[in-house]
């Protein structure tokens, strides 16, 4: 049995291209590449969904959901705690299958099972605190 291997840390915002650039500038990271900025003046779509960045050694990814609300934190204060999800992947649906028993034997929780997409089949489970992690097939 493998382990799940950190693919992607992901953090949900009213503005993707906005803390994609943030980041960018502050890890000195890279886009993924077709996740550039467009030219000024044309239509950022991707930077209204989803953006990517690369981490030094591209072993892993920062990556940027859009959402349209997000309640900022007010930790450490415990009124609104962090909200941050990390995506893992395995190499075939046997694996994620196994890994989907592994979780639920360590007290884990599934949110949404996709495992049934063939273009990226997914499952969400909770840990036993309810931080929500991925774990995808790649």
């Amino acid at each position: 049995m493998s382990i799940p291997r950190l693919w992607a840390f992901v953090l949900d915002t009213t503005d993707a291209r906005r803390a994609a650039e943030f980041y960018r500038h502050l890890l000195n990271l890279k886009y993924r590449p077709g996740d550039e900025p467009p030219p000024p003046g044309t239509d950022d779509e991707k930077g209204r969904v989803w953006l990517q960045l690369v981490g030094g050694d591209g072993a892993w990814n920062l990556s940027f959901q859009q959402t349209a609300v997000v309640k900022p934190t007010t930790w450490p204060d415990a009124e609104v705690p962090q909200q941050m999800h990390l995506d893992t992947a395995v190499d075939s649906l046997e694996e994620l299958d196994r890994q989907h028993e592994r979780v639920l034997s360590l007290g884990g929780v599934v949110r949404f099972d996709r495992r049934d997409d063939p273009e990226e089949p997914l499952l969400v489970f909770a840990d036993p605190d309810g931080h929500t992690f991925c774990i995808f097939v790649q």
